[in-house]
């Protein structure tokens, strides 16, 4: 699954706090997630995140794919 950072995505689980929306804050082997209705962030490696996606709320648009789109 292609992650971007400022997406915003749906955990199987919830969190202790009730929220089950993140937000992806940073990326590489571990992934930097921040609950968005606490504001607590989790450091998760990729694997382990990609496993426990349930579905991908929203994604955000990058500059490069949205001049792209607008030239076709």
């Amino acid at each position: 699954m292609k992650i971007e950072v400022g997406d915003v995505v749906c955990l199987r689980k919830k969190h202790p706090c009730g929220g089950d929306e993140w937000q992806v804050m940073k990326l590489g082997v571990d992934i930097r997630i921040k609950c968005l209705k606490c504001q607590k962030q989790v450091l998760l490696e990729r694997e382990t995140l990609e496993r426990r996606i349930r579905t991908l709320i929203s994604r955000v648009q990058t500059a490069n794919k949205a001049s792209s789109e607008k030239e076709v």
